[in-house]
């Protein structure tokens, strides 16, 4: 008897030899193929914990793709903390509307943080809540054959909801301990959500961290005002952890790695096997078909030379490099998984 895709994703995760690597994708994947032919959609599946649950496991259900993932954005605890938001549409996601702290034009930000709310109550609040409600239904549904991903927030990139990515950035360059202050507040809540993911059903919680990529920081400045913090909220939870930032990673991918996570996801701006090179057997490789070409702009054909490079190069999990375009061909999906599954 074959090995399930469960185990097959969780072998690759401690780096064990396998015939193939699995094709999962841990980052956002729910295209308008999946929606229609789940009958989950967007902006109804954010807030409907069956309806994201429904949606998240159509990756295995319509692609069979070798994990499920929930929530869709990276907004749910930006709004349970504060911020207004456009939900969006059945085409577009939900966006910010504006951040609770933001202070002057001088670009300052507040000394510290004020009136957030009980990390009790946080969990508790609008779509953090629904995506771990949607954990628990996805492990009755699809836990024995797949491994079921919550996705969260990374805490510099929160930190910047609540106060502007541009102020956060500012007092990066200008007044670094006092924007540390803000993220070191803020990373309790992320690990509380990811604590909440797995004791409703997740096997891996993939944190997103796009406002650390070295086109926002210097790589100098990764460690101590966000992969400090990310060690803290994503590294010391008791189940598998992805880490994800975008960009050009590989000047941060040592430091990425010193963070504790079980693995980190790469985009196609690192050729696979510099990334190999430099994660050096460190933890577990995701990655690293390009998004926005070849999953959305290219044809079948591209995608699954993209995966085998991936593969061929020693990638653990054949996955996208980042979240997966909505309008993304359902024939392109179909191609990774069949260049890596036959």
């Amino acid at each position: 008897m074959g090995m399930t895709c469960r185990e097959r994703v969780i072998k690759a995760l401690h780096q064990e030899e396998l015939d193939r690597p699995p094709a999962a994708i841990f980052t956002t994947c729910d295209t308008i193929g999946m929606m229609k032919a789940c009958g989950s959609s967007w902006p109804e599946a954010h807030s409907d914990p069956q309806k994201m649950a429904t949606l998240g496991c159509a990756q295995a259900d319509y692609f069979g793709l070798e994990s499920v993932r929930a929530g869709f954005c990276l907004t749910e605890e930006a709004e349970a903390l504060g911020c207004p938001i456009n939900m969006g549409t059945a085409t577009s996601s939900p966006m910010l509307k504006g951040h609770p702290f933001t202070y002057n034009p001088m670009k300052k930000i507040y000394d510290e943080p004020d009136s957030l709310p009980d990390i009790d109550e946080f969990v508790k609040t609008g779509r953090v809540k629904t995506a771990i409600e949607a954990m628990s239904i996805m492990k009755k549904t699809h836990g024995e054959e797949y491994c079921i991903v919550g996705g969260n927030t990374g805490p510099f990139t929160l930190a910047g909801h609540l106060l502007n990515t541009e102020n956060l950035v500012y007092s990066v360059w200008t007044e670094p301990e006092r924007a540390q202050k803000w993220v070191k507040a803020i990373a309790p809540y992320c690990k509380a959500f990811g604590e909440e993911l797995l004791a409703a059903g997740a096997d891996i919680v993939q944190m997103s961290e796009p406002s650390a990529s070295t086109d926002i920081l210097a790589p100098t400045d990764f460690p101590v005002q966000s992969g400090q913090f990310v060690k803290d909220c994503l590294g010391s939870l008791k189940g598998y952890t992805i880490l994800h930032i975008c960009g050009d990673s590989a000047p941060i991918i040592p430091y990425m790695l010193d963070t504790g996570v079980t693995g980190i996801s790469v985009e196609e701006k690192v050729p696979p096997e510099k990334a190999v090179e430099i994660a050096a057997g460190r933890g577990a490789l995701v990655g690293n078909v390009g998004c926005a070409f070849p999953l959305f702009k290219g044809k079948p054909e591209d995608v699954a030379a993209a995966a085998v490079h991936s593969r061929e190069a020693g990638f653990n999990v054949i996955s996208a490099g980042c979240g997966v375009p909505i309008g993304t061909p359902d024939d392109n999906i179909r191609a990774l998984v069949k260049a890596i599954k036959g």
